[in-house]
């Protein structure tokens, strides 16, 4: 089972670090990346790649398949606003590293938050233990991974001062309350992190990344005759803190009130079987859970995905196209490289309705036959990797959005939703509608509550009958949980109509 929902902020106290390097505004190659990690990550544990390389011989010692080292720095700080104040902050470093060793279908995987020459030993030779009875890692010549330069390599946490981070929470209390007197309360949080890694693989690969991401979110509930109901919005991407500027709080804070009153005037949801169109942007994630973990390598090389098998079959309607592309500049689901330092790609999933690739980190990659596809992802260095997602979307198609509506006697227009979940297996999804309208005649009627659309994954892209020319990515907000871990993901897609989908309401 996956899940997919936003991020929450941590509590605690903020501060300052011991280290810190405010902004890297050269580092624009793998060269400059690797400096970067060397500085952070080896030189103040004097450790150099020779270290490294004495790890990995180790391992290969052994019988094995593949085997990596990956380091970890991460500044994170988190500020968040209720009642009126700043009430709560944190801040926190976390640093280390793993070592892995890959026979076969096994994995061997240690880690540390000790960096040193001895730990680092000490893990090489606890996963050689894994061994294979198939071939031998190769060694090979130092070289530099292939990457891409999609983000500044800058340090978001020190681009805005601390009164700054207060200031701009206090605005969005006080644009909220000034929209309407409805407005009861507002809750705003504010989160950076500044994230270095390198990866050491077996076949010589070194590769690096200095990654930067920001979230802004805003909450507000909205009371009326003794009925309260919330709204929320918010964006972030891997850039500076400077990206919040006024009008795009201004922005946020009208979506949220906006969907607050809206669900103030709500009505129950309706049930049964009818046709669904989901708004462009943040409704992918629908697309994301329904199809996206289905696409990942892990579970079509098991055989436990609704997928499994099916490449050059029709698996949707035609004009049905799915991409999972890691390279998009600034966005919160792109990547460099990925955890296993191959560079990020676009790659095309489903082809006008015609099921084309998986997605793949490199354990899997090589049992299936096939190449990485730049998504082996993992939460920190305390974790091994599996194919991920980056950022998950349908290309747009003919239809203006408008014809899209005016299309529907009778259904469900769902312009946003809360968390979602499916069972891989089955391909049966569950999702929250949090903001919706009833449809009928072509008109949107009235706001209703309480909406859950299920499914099942592959069935669903078969009934898409119109596809909308207003193709949006989400607004930078995702989190995507998978066997316990947590990655940053972007959805997206146009206006969709989709037949025959089941409505779970409370009318």
């Amino acid at each position: 089972m996956s899940t997919f929902h936003a991020p929450s902020l941590q509590h605690g106290t903020a501060g300052t670090s011991a280290f810190a390097i405010a902004a890297e505004p050269h580092v624009t190659s793998t060269e400059d990346r690797l400096a970067v990690a060397r500085r952070v990550l080896l030189a103040p544990y004097g450790l150099d790649e020779q270290h490294l390389r004495r790890a990995l011989t180790e391992i290969r010692r052994r019988r094995v398949d593949d085997a990596d080292i990956y380091f970890q720095y991460t500044r994170h700080e988190s500020w968040s606003l209720e009642e009126g104040i700043v009430k709560t902050g944190a801040f926190g470093i976390d640093q280390g590293f793993g070592v892995r060793a890959v026979a076969g279908e096994k994995t061997a995987f240690a880690y540390s938050d000790d960096i040193s020459e001895a730990a680092l030993l000490d893990a090489a030779h606890t996963v050689r233990s894994i061994g294979a009875a198939g071939g031998r890692a190769r060694a090979g010549r130092h070289r530099l991974a292939a990457s891409r330069s999609l983000y500044p390599a800058l340090d978001p946490i020190t681009t805005l001062g601390s009164q700054d981070k207060v200031d701009l929470l206090g605005r969005v209390e006080t644009l909220a309350r000034g929209r309407d007197p409805r407005i009861v309360q507002v809750m705003a949080g504010l989160a950076a992190e500044w994230d270095v890694v390198l990866v050491a693989r077996a076949d010589g690969t070194l590769a690096a990344d200095v990654r930067p991401l920001v979230r802004l979110s805003v909450t507000v509930i909205a009371a009326q005759n003794g009925r309260r109901e919330m709204g929320s919005a918010g964006g972030g991407g891997r850039f500076g803190l400077a990206y919040f500027d006024d009008a795009l709080i201004a922005g946020y804070v009208d979506e949220a009130v906006g969907a607050a009153l809206t669900n103030l005037e709500s009505r129950p949801a309706p049930a049964g079987e009818m046709s669904v169109v989901l708004g462009p942007g943040w409704p992918g994630v629908l697309l994301h859970e329904a199809v996206g973990h289905g696409l990942e390598g892990d579970f079509n090389r098991k055989g436990s995905s609704a997928f499994s098998g099916r490449i050059g079959e029709q698996v949707a309607a035609r004009g049905v196209t799915v991409l999972d592309d890691g390279t998009l500049a600034d966005r919160r689901g792109s990547l460099n490289i990925d955890d296993e330092g191959h560079p990020s790609q676009r790659n095309v999933l489903i082809e006008d309705g015609i099921l084309v690739g998986y997605i793949h980190d490199a354990m899997n990659a090589r049992l299936m036959r096939s190449a990485p596809t730049g998504n082996g992802r993992r939460e920190s260095y305390a974790h091994i990797p599996m194919p991920r997602m980056t950022n998950t979307y349908m290309l747009g198609g003919a239809h203006d959005p408008q014809e899209i509506i005016a299309s529907i006697d009778r259904g469900l227009y769902a312009s946003n939703f809360g968390g979602g979940q499916v069972d891989i297996t089955s391909g049966k999804f569950v999702f929250s509608a949090s903001q919706a309208w009833w449809v009928e005649k072509g008109q949107l009627r009235y706001p209703v509550k309480g909406a859950t659309i299920v499914g099942n994954g592959p069935e669903v892209l078969k009934r898409v009958s119109m596809i909308g020319n207003d193709l949006q990515l989400d607004s930078g907000v995702g989190v995507c949980g998978k066997e316990g871990q947590s990655v940053p993901v972007g959805v997206g897609q146009p206006t969709l109509r989709i037949d025959g989908l089941t409505v779970g309401g409370t009318a």
